[in-house]
């Protein structure tokens, strides 16, 4: 039997790598297990979003439409308006579409999209999210890598990109805050890509999903819709970006978020949707317009994190070079040896699991730039953060002692 064979050019998932790399080891059995490899949020679900999604559950009964229930696109619409300052809140009929969650949107987006350009190419950060690699794949379209380095930030170098690249590029993923490294892209970077796609025609696709968890309330991250309304830009030409409940709100299993921007682009990803039959339930469609009408959870959660970073980094500092990121819920930890390694023996050694960062990367001339970190996600009760500090702590003590 045919299948696509496209399917053999998309690598093991992560997780999968990282199951393999531990096979055959035996954790330290007086230690309990402590799970920091996996961005899941652990805090708890708001109850007035559950109480909300239980209310509505008589919706079951309906067939939902998949251009969503006006009342919740006009709730984004006025958050996204609010949380972005834009001078001009989106047309919720044509800037706005709710999908099942981000990820299902940014794969299927690029599906949708892409044309069947030989030479077209998807450029995205390097180390980055799996998806954007296998979206591109399975479009036919060939992944062009951005090293996202210390020395830049963390962040991809947009003007190092040859002129070449440039005119063959039909999208560019760009994830704000960064997923591992949570550094947040300056409005004025966010601009200055905008002004690369008008002038070689490509779309942005910008993955926003951690936007609500940064260190300093008066400081959120600037979005890329943000940006293009400081340049007078309220149509969104060429711009979508990605939002999702998982981690602001604690709901990953609520599979809900939106895609906003280009309304052209929003038709065209509408027609595709009807479609493929990723209609999100009535009662979700409910729970999520509660869930975006709400800044008070998410401040406490915000607050939570907040502590978990203070403790750990606090913890850590005394043994490594170490600083919170600008956002996320991530640490982006530089390792003293190969991070596999890293990796492997601290599960071994203390029963603690964190995400090898070159998992997350492309080697590119030589060199993968997710090598040499390991990814934390401080997504535990802050317990059980301090306790994976502590024993990071121990550690890190063995790495520098002689060996005998």
């Amino acid at each position: 039997m045919d299948h696509n064979p496209r399917l053999a050019l998309l690598q093991p998932y992560p997780f999968e790598r990282l199951r393999t790399l531990n096979e055959g080891v035996l954790p330290n059995p007086s230690l309990s297990p402590i799970q920091m490899s996996i961005g899941e949020p652990r805090h708890e679900a708001p109850a007035l979003v559950l109480r909300g999604l239980s209310e509505a559950l008589a919706g079951l009964s309906l067939y939902p439409v998949t251009k969503g229930i006006d009342a919740l696109r006009e709730g984004i619409a006025n958050w996204l308006t609010w949380r972005f300052q834009l001078s001009q809140t989106p047309d919720p009929a044509r800037h706005i579409l709710p999908v099942n969650g981000s990820r299902e949107a940014l794969f299927s987006f690029v599906q949708a999209m892409l044309g069947a350009r030989s030479d077209a190419l998807v450029l995205m950060p390097n180390p980055f999210y799996q998806i954007y690699e296998g979206a591109a794949l399975l479009a036919g379209a060939t992944p062009y890598f951005l090293p996202s380095l210390a020395e830049n930030a963390f962040l991809p170098d947009y003007d190092a990109v040859p002129e070449s690249l440039w005119k063959k590029t039909s999208l560019v993923f760009l994830c704000n805050p960064a997923n591992p490294s949570g550094a947040v892209t300056p409005i004025e970077s966010l601009m200055h890509l905008i002004e690369l796609a008008d002038r070689h025609d490509f779309m942005i696709c910008a993955d926003e999903c951690y936007s609500e968890i940064y260190p300093q309330e008066d400081a959120p991250p600037p979005g890329l819709l943000q940006a293009a309304a400081q340049m007078g830009r309220d149509d969104f030409d060429k711009l979508m970006v990605f939002h999702s409940l998982s981690k602001r709100s604690n709901l990953p299993g609520l599979r809900s978020g939106f895609v906003a921007g280009d309304a052209r682009l929003i038709e065209k990803f509408l027609l595709y949707r009807t479609y493929h039959g990723s209609a999100m339930s009535l009662p979700t469609q409910v729970a999520s317009l509660i869930a975006w009408g709400d800044e008070e959870h998410v401040r406490l959660n915000r607050s939570a994190y907040r502590a978990k970073f203070a403790g750990v980094t606090r913890l850590l500092s005394a043994h490594t070079r170490i600083q919170a990121p600008d956002a996320s819920f991530y640490l982006w930890l530089a390792t003293s040896i190969d991070d596999t390694i890293f990796a492997r023996e601290l599960w071994r050694q203390q029963h603690v699991q964190v995400l090898p960062g070159s998992f997350l990367g492309r080697q590119v001339d030589g060199h993968n730039p997710g090598a040499g970190f390991v990814r934390i996600a401080l997504v535990p009760e802050l317990e059980t953060c301090l306790q994976a500090a502590q024993r990071l702590q121990d550690f890190l003590k063995s790495l520098k002692e002689p060996q005998a």
